[in-house]
C-alpha cells in the first residue's frame, strides 16, 4: 500500500500525522517540509521566542522521538516539485517519485515581499520562519532604531518585544489607523495608545518607497521623509502557497478550495491550514483563515475523512495576540456586527467588546478578559440582552436570552 503523504511540516502537517496515528492508521506516513526543522509553532516566534522567554526547543510541536516512535518518515529540508493527481504521485525536486494513497496539502503561506529600491540591504527582515527569527534576534538591542513596516498584529507584537528591550521603534502604516483590516476603530485606538504610551512612534497614512544604505540599512524612505533605521522588519501580509495545487489543476481561489470535509477538487487530496479556502457553515461564507486553531482542526478533519469517518469542519474562528503584558483574544469577525457593547474598563486595560447583529453575537474582542472570550466561543450566534451584557455586576453568561 502506498503511504499517506503530507506536504508541509507546519502546524497543520504536524497535527495531521499525530491525528492519523491517534485514529489508528498503521501504514507508512511521509511528512515533507521545506524548512530544515521539525514542525513548530509559529505564534511563539513573534512573541516569547523573539523576546528570549522561550528557548528554541519549546517552539517544536513534538520531539523527534515522537516521529521515530510512530514510524513517521520525516523529509525535512526537502521540496516537492509537482503533483500528479491522476497517477497519485509527487515528484521531488531531486527527481524522486513518491506514490501516495492520500495526500494532504498543508503548504501554509509566505510573507508578501516589498520590492522597492534598497530592499536587498542588510538589516531588512521578514518574520515568518524560525530561521527568520534567529536572524532577527541578535539585532534586538537597546538603543538601536527599528522601523516596522505594517501595523498588523505581527508588526505590533514585534514592536512590543523591541520596545520592551529598549529599542527606538517606529511603526509605519499605509492606512489611517493600525489594525484597520482586522478590527474596529475602537480597538485600533486602544492599541495605538498602548504602543505610544510605551514610546513607540506610529506613522499613519504613509507608505515606504525605498531603503538607503551602502551594504547595511541606514534609512527608510517614507514619501519625502527619511527615517534613520538600524533594522527594518516588513509585515505587510501573507500569501497562501497554492502553486503546487494550481499546477496540478486543483481548484484554487484565494487558497486551495475545499469542501466541508477538507477535500479538494481532486480525489484523495485534502488541504488544511493557511493555504485552505473552506466553507464555514457557522459564519455562513467561505473563509481562508490564518490561525493555529483552524490549522489544527482542519488537520484533524482531513485525517478523520482519510480514515473513512465522514467528518465535517465547522468551527467558530478564534485568534489571539500578545502585546506587552496584555492578551487579546478574539472570536468571530467584528465587521459582521451592526452594534457593539463595551463590558469592562478600557482605562484599566481589562475589557471586552461584544459585537452583535440584531442582538445575536457575531464577535468578541477580549483584552485580559478570558471569561468573556470563553463565553463568546460558547454562545456564538446566541441572542444577548445588551443592557445586561454591559453591566459587570451581572455574570456575562446571564446576559444570554
Amino acid at each position: 500500500m502506498s503511504p499517506i503523504v503530507i506536504i508541509g511540516a507546519g502546524q497543520a502537517g504536524g497535527q495531521a500525522v499525530a491525528s492519523l496515528r491517534q485514529q489508528g492508521y498503521k501504514e507508512e506516513i511521509i511528512l515533507i517540509g521545506d524548512e530544515p526543522h521539525l514542525p513548530y509553532q509559529r505564534p511563539f516566534l513573534s512573541k516569547q521566542y523573539l523576546s528570549g522567554e522561550h528557548e528554541e526547543g519549546r517552539v517544536f510541536l513534538r520531539a523527534e522521538k515522537f516521529y521515530n516512535d510512530h514510524n513517521i518518515t520525516l523529509r525535512i529540508g526537502e521540496r516537492v516539485k509537482s503533483i500528479d493527481p491522476n497517477s497519485r504521485q509527487i515528484t521531488m525536486e531531486n527527481g524522486e517519485l513518491i506514490s501516495y494513497q492520500d495526500l494532504i496539502l498543508a503548504t501554509g503561506s509566505r510573507p508578501r515581499i516589498l520590492n522597492i529600491p534598497g530592499s536587498d540591504l542588510n538589516g531588512i527582515f521578514y518574520l515568518r520562519t524560525l530561521d527568520d527569527v534567529n536572524n532577527i534576534k541578535p539585532t534586538i538591542q537597546s538603543g538601536k532604531k527599528l522601523v516596522i513596516i505594517g501595523g498588523g498584529y505581527i508588526g505590533l507584537e514585534v514592536a512590543s518585544v523591541a520596545a520592551t528591550a529598549g529599542m527606538q521603534v517606529t511603526v509605519i502604516e499605509t492606512e489611517d489607523r493600525i489594525l484597520k483590516r482586522v478590527t474596529t476603530p475602537e480597538m485600533s485606538a486602544f492599541y495605538h495608545q498602548l504602543h505610544t504610551d510605551r514610546g513607540v512612534s506610529i506613522v499613519l497614512n504613509s507608505g515606504v518607497s525605498g531603503f538607503e544604505g551602502n551594504d547595511d540599512l541606514t534609512h527608510v524612505i517614507c514619501k519625502d521623509e527619511k527615517r534613520e533605521a538600524d533594522v527594518a522588519i516588513v509585515g505587510i501580509g501573507i500569501i497562501p502557497n497554492i502553486e503546487l495545487a494550481e499546477a496540478a489543476n486543483i481548484e484554487c481561489d484565494n487558497g486551495i478550495t475545499t469542501n466541508d470535509k477538507c477535500q479538494t477538487s481532486s480525489p484523495h487530496i485534502y488541504a488544511a491550514g493557511d493555504c485552505s479556502n473552506h466553507p464555514n457553515p457557522i459564519i455562513g461564507r467561505r473563509l481562508r483563515l490564518e490561525s493555529v486553531p483552524n490549522a489544527m482542526d482542519q488537520a484533524k478533519i482531513a485525517a478523520s475523512n482519510i480514515m473513512g469517518k465522514e467528518a465535517s469542519y465547522s468551527a467558530v474562528p478564534w485568534f489571539w495576540s500578545d502585546q506587552y503584558e496584555h492578551k487579546l483574544q478574539m472570536v468571530g469577525y467584528s465587521a459582521d456586527g451592526n452594534s457593539q457593547v463595551l463590558r469592562g474598563n478600557k482605562d484599566k486595560q481589562h475589557f471586552s467588546i461584544f459585537y452583535l447583529k440584531d442582538d445575536h453575537l457575531v464577535a468578541v474582542d477580549a483584552v485580559n478578559s478570558a471569561r468573556e472570550f470563553m463565553v463568546g466561543r460558547k454562545f456564538y450566534g446566541k441572542k444577548f440582552d445588551p443592557i445586561k451584557l454591559a453591566d459587570e455586576a451581572i455574570e456575562v453568561q446571564d446576559a444570554v436570552i
